[in-house]
C-alpha cells in the first residue's frame, strides 16, 4: 500500500499546493503521547493544543491523545464520555480492573480531540516492580528521590500496558501509530519496543535535557558541542538517569524528530542520533477580514498600558506618553538561557545613546517572568489608586441639567469650593519623594534575584534623567489583576517590540506569537524561530524580525548588535512602525499549522514505512515533500509612509508629516510577496543564493 499525504493548503495565499491522495487513516489509529496533554507546564502544551485542530481534521475519530490524569484539569478541561472504539474500551477496562485507573473524554479545545488520561497515583503501588522491569530491560535505574522520573515510569508502564492490550485486541488491522513527546513519556516507548508491541513509533525532543542544563551554566555550548563528555556532564548534574531515558527513547523510536535545525545539531551530539525529520512548531492563524483591524487592537491595548504607566510613574510622569515605546520580554525565568543578561546590558547602553542624542523617545521595558513573591508592592498599588482618584476628580462635572433647561452653564459655578479642595488634595497626593518602583511585587529573595541584581549594577532605577524605564512584573498577566488587568495576548498587541535574545531556545513561541499579532520582535540565530525566519525571509529586519547573532559573535558584540537594533527601532517614525507592523503580520502564513503540519505528516509516513514495510512503502532516500518559500526583500526599504489614504490601513498613532519619503502601497507590496515566491526547496537544504554559514543572511 503506497503512502501518500493528505492536506490541501490552497487556502494559504502564496503557499505551494500540496493536494495528494488521502493517507489511509481509516486503517490506522494515531496516538499522541505527552505529559502536557490537558496539563499545562510549558511550551509543549502550546504545541499539542494548537496542533490538535489540523490533526483532527486529518484523522477524525482515529486520533487519541494520551497524558497524565489530574483531577482539577480533568474536571475543568475534559468532557467525559465513552470510548467509541471497542478495542480501546476493552484495553482501558483491563487496566481499570487491576486498579490502575484510566479516564476517557474529549479535550475542550479547538478540534475537541479524544483524550486518554492515566492516573499515576492509582498505580503507584507497582513502582518497585516496574523499576525492576526497566532495569532488567535496559539497565536504567531510577533513584527514589526523583519523583518526576518515578511518575514518568509509572505513566510509561501504564501506556505500554495499554498498547499491549490494544494491539492484542486489534490484531493486524487497524495499525497503530504512537507519537511520543519528550523524555517524560520516553519510558512508554522504550517498554513498547522492548516488548515487541506491533506499533509504529515517533519520538520528538523539543529540547534536549542536557543542553538546557549546560546552557544554564554560562557555557559556550554551541561552539563546543563535540568536546563535552556527555555521561560526565549528566552525572555531575544528577540527571544521568533522565538522560538515559531520553537517549534510549531516541534510539528505540522508528523515527526521531526535533523542532528546529539548531536543535537537530544539538541532538546529534547530545543524543547521538541525527533527527530524521525537523518538525517546526506552528500556531493557529486567524486572519482579520480587514488589514486595519489588528492595528486598531494595537491602539486600544496600547491605551490600556498607558493607563498603567500613568499610575506606576505618578509624580515622575515628565515624559510624553505619545512618544513612549513599550518593549517587553516574557517567558520562564531562565536568566541566561532567555538572554535576560544581555538584554539588561543592552538597555543600559540604549539608555546612554538616547540621552547622548537627546532623543525625546522614552522606552518602558516590561519583564514578564514569574518569580517568588508574597504580594503586590504597596507603592505600586498606591500609584494605581492615585491615578483613579485623579481621573475621578478631574472628570467634567454634570452639566446635563443646564442643557435640558437650554442654559449655558456659568464656568465660574461648575466647580465649587469643595471641588477645588478635592482637586488640590488629589494633586498633592501625586507628590512623590521616591523613585517609581522597578518591580510591581514584593520579592521573596530581593537581594539575590538576578534581574534586580543586574538592575542595581547598571543603575536603571527609573530616574527622571533615564530614557529607559524598567517594570519587572514577576507574575504572568491576568485580566483580573488590580495592577495591569490584561491577558497576555492583549498586552502583546499593545506593545511595540518583543525582545527575546535567547541563548538556548529550541523553537521560541514568544516571537512567533508576536509575529502573528503583527508586533515586531527580536530573536537570535540560536533559536529555532530565528533560524526558520532566516531561511524563509530574505530580509527579516525589514519585516520586523531582528535576528541577533549569538553564535558567531562575542557576548559584547551581540550586546552591541541588540543595542543598535533597539536604537534603530526608536528612531523610526510612527508611520514607519505602522508599515513595519503590516509587514510583520504578513509573515503569519509561515507559522500556520496548515503549512507546518505537513512535516508531521511526513514523519508519520516514514514511521509507518519502517514499522510495517510490507504494508506501507516509501522511497528510503526520498526527501520530505515539504516545499518552502522565501519572502523577498520589500520594495520599499527603509519603511516609508504611503502617498495615498486608500493604500494605508487605519493606524494607531498620529502621522508624521514626512512628505519627502518614498510612497508606499501596502496592497502592491503584499501582492508582490505572494508573487515573488522562489522555487521550492526542502527544509534543511541550503536555498539557492543562501550562504552556507549558519546564522548568515543571504543579503
Amino acid at each position: 500500500m503506497p503512502l501518500t499525504r493528505s492536506l490541501s493548503v490552497t487556502s494559504l495565499s502564496g503557499l505551494p499546493l500540496w493536494d495528494e491522495e488521502d493517507l489511509p487513516v481509516d486503517d490506522l489509529l494515531l496516538f499522541e503521547v505527552a505529559w502536557e496533554v490537558t496539563n499545562k507546564v510549558g511550551g509543549i502544551y502550546t504545541v499539542i493544543q494548537t496542533k490538535a485542530k489540523i490533526t483532527v481534521d486529518e484523522w477524525g475519530e482515529n486520533l487519541f491523545m494520551m497524558g497524565p490524569y489530574y483531577e482539577h484539569n480533568f474536571n475543568t478541561q475534559v468532557e467525559q464520555c465513552e470510548p467509541p472504539n471497542p478495542a480501546i474500551k476493552k484495553a482501558m477496562g483491563a487496566l481499570n480492573d487491576n486498579g490502575c485507573l484510566v479516564y476517557f473524554g474529549r479535550w475542550l479545545i479547538e478540534g475537541s480531540p479524544y483524550v486518554i488520561l492515566f492516573d499515576t497515583g492509582s498505580a503507584a503501588w507497582n513502582l518497585d516492580r516496574w523499576k525492576g522491569d526497566l532495569w532488567d530491560t535496559c539497565g536504567i535505574g531510577l533513584p527514589a528521590h526523583d519523583r518526576e522520573a518515578n511518575d514518568s515510569l509509572i505513566f510509561g508502564s501504564m501506556v505500554a500496558w495499554f498498547f499491549k492490550e490494544l494491539t492484542d485486541e486489534l490484531g493486524d488491522s487497524p495499525n497503530v501509530l504512537a507519537h511520543f513527546h519528550e523524555w517524560q513519556v520516553g519510558a512508554g516507548l522504550i517498554l513498547c519496543r522492548s516488548r515487541k508491541i506491533p506499533l509504529a513509533t515517533i519520538f520528538t525532543t523539543h529540547a534536549t535535557l542536557l543542553g538546557r542544563y549546560i546552557c544554564a551554566g554560562n557555557v559556550d555550548f554551541y561552539n563546543n558541542l563535540g568536546k563535552f563528555n556527555i555521561d560526565q556532564e549528566a552525572g555531575e548534574r544528577q540527571i544521568y538517569h533522565r538522560y538515559c531515558l531520553e537517549r534510549a527513547a531516541v534510539h528505540c523510536a522508528h523515527v526521531f524528530t526535533t523542532v528546529s535545525q539548531i536543535t537537530a545539531v544539538e541532538a546529534n551530539h547530545m543524543l547521538h542520533r541525527k533527527p530524521d525529520v525537523v518538525t517546526p512548531n506552528g500556531l493557529n492563524i486567524k486572519k482579520f477580514s480587514a488589514m486595519h483591524e489588528f492595528q486598531n487592537l494595537h491602539s486600544t491595548n496600547k491605551g490600556r498600558i498607558q493607563e498603567f504607566i500613568r499610575g506606576h510613574f505618578y509624580g515622575h510622569l515628565d515624559f510624553n506618553l505619545e512618544k513612549t515605546l513599550f518593549f517587553f520580554i516574557a517567558g520562564r525565568y531562565e536568566f541566561s538561557n532567555k538572554g535576560v543578561d544581555i538584554f539588561l546590558e543592552s538597555l543600559s547602553r540604549l539608555n546612554y545613546l538616547l540621552r547622548v542624542h537627546k532623543n525625546d523617545v522614552t522606552v518602558v521595558v516590561f519583564f514578564i517572568m514569574p518569580a517568588k513573591t508574597n504580594n503586590f508592592n504597596v507603592e505600586t498599588l498606591k500609584g494605581q489608586a492615585v491615578r483613579k482618584q485623579l481621573w475621578y476628580v478631574s472628570a467634567t462635572p454634570d452639566v446635563t441639567p443646564h442643557g435640558v433647561l437650554g442654559d449655558i452653564p456659568d464656568m465660574n459655578t461648575i466647580l465649587d469650593r469643595d471641588d477645588f479642595t478635592i482637586m488640590k488634595r488629589a494633586i498633592y497626593a501625586t507628590q512623590r519623594h521616591t523613585l517609581p518602583p522597578v518591580t510591581t511585587h514584593n520579592m521573596l529573595d530581593d537581594t539575590s534575584d538576578p534581574i534586580l541584581a543586574n538592575v542595581r549594577r547598571i543603575g536603571l532605577f527609573n530616574a527622571r534623567i533615564d530614557r529607559v524605564k524598567i517594570v519587572f512584573h514577576p507574575e504572568f498577566l491576568s485580566s483580573t489583576s488590580p495592577l495591569l488587568p490584561m491577558d497576555y495576548e492583549e498586552f502583546v498587541r499593545g506593545c511595540h517590540l518583543g525582545v527575546f535574545p535567547s541563548y538556548y531556545e529550541p523553537w521560541g513561541y514568544t516571537p512567533g506569537e508576536c509575529t502573528v499579532m503583527g508586533i515586531p520582535s527580536v530573536t537570535t540565530n540560536l533559536s529555532g524561530f530565528g533560524c526558520f525566519m532566516e531561511e524563509h525571509v530574505s530580509d527579516p529586519t525589514a519585516y520586523g524580525i531582528y535576528i541577533v547573532d549569538r553564535r558567531f559573535r562575542s557576548a559584547d558584540d551581540s550586546c552591541n548588535q541588540l543595542t543598535q537594533f533597539m536604537f534603530g527601532f526608536c528612531q523610526q517614525s510612527r508611520r514607519q512602525r505602522i508599515i513595519q507592523r503590516n509587514r510583520t503580520e504578513r509573515l503569519s502564513d509561515l507559522l500556520d499549522w496548515r503549512y507546518l503540519g505537513r512535516f508531521y505528516m511526513h514523519a508519520r509516513s516514514l514511521a509507518l514505512s519502517r514499522a510495517f514495510p510490507d504494508k506501507f512503502k516509501m522511497e528510503p532516500l526520498a526527501p520530505p515533500q515539504t516545499e518552502g518559500f522565501r519572502y523577498p526583500r520589500p520594495g520599499s526599504v527603509p519603511p516609508s509612509p504611503s502617498a495615498s489614504v486608500h493604500s494605508t490601513p487605519h493606524h494607531s498613532d498620529e502621522e508624521d508629516d514626512d512628505d519627502d519619503e518614498e510612497p508606499y502601497d501596502e496592497d502592491k507590496e503584499a501582492e508582490r510577496d505572494r508573487q515573488n515566491i522562489k522555487a521550492p526547496f526542502t527544509l534543511g537544504a541550503t536555498p539557492e543564493g543562501k550562504k552556507t554559514h549558519p546564522g548568515e543572511s543571504a543579503n
